[in-house]
């Protein structure tokens, strides 16, 4: 069976100082394209199957300039909609929430654009990924890639080792990185997390 390859996006200005980024269209910094070209070696001898991306810039440019040209871009991809709490810090949050957790207690509601998401709405999302994925990895045709974000893909992490959403908290991902989804005796197993080439 074939490799799933999450890619998380490179640096954002809202990433570099900890403002939730779900919906919200922002660029990658000079550094975030730095990563992103990081990324490209990785790449460079491996030809993957299929490549997926989330239809924000800062997943598709990353895409590009890891030289992951021949991507579609998958709605089912986009970070999770943090309502409310959309451009907002954690530690802003904690001011009025002292004990939020985005993974335990979710997000209120925000405007038309951003009304939130459950743990259990991104986990079908990344439940209905996973399931695209699965025909190419089981032909063992070559390595499926996903460029995503940073929460989606630490769900999608805990969904592909049969975990409940919430449990992506366990997962911390940086950007700029690769980690690798495989498996073991039939069994599901993370062969490499955080990765930079």
């Amino acid at each position: 069976m074939s490799d799933l390859l999450l890619v998380r996006h490179g640096e954002t200005a809202w990433s570099a100082n900890g403002r939730h980024t779900g919906r919200t269209d922002v660029p990658l910094t000079a550094n975030g394209e730095e990563e992103a070209v990081s990324l490209a070696p990785f790449f460079r001898d491996r030809r993957p199957a299929l490549v997926l991306t989330s239809p924000l810039r800062r997943a598709v440019a990353t895409a590009e300039l890891a030289g992951l040209t021949a991507g579609t871009t998958d709605p089912d991809l986009y970070e999770w909609d943090y309502g409310g709490y959309e451009g907002v810090t954690t530690a802003e949050i904690r001011r009025t929430r002292p004990a939020w957790s985005l993974w335990t207690n979710g997000v209120p509601p925000g405007d038309a654009e951003h009304p939130g998401e459950s743990a259990g709405q991104v986990g079908a999302r990344a439940d209905r990924a996973l399931a695209r994925v699965a025909p190419v990895l089981r032909a063992d045709r070559g390595n499926a890639v996903l460029v995503a974000h940073g929460h989606f893909l630490r769900v999608l992490t805990a969904r592909y080792l049969g975990l409940p959403p919430a449990d992506g908290r366990l997962f911390l991902l940086q950007t700029g990185t690769v980690s690798i989804l495989s498996t073991e005796h039939g069994l599901p197993v993370i062969a490499g997390w955080n990765t930079r080439p």
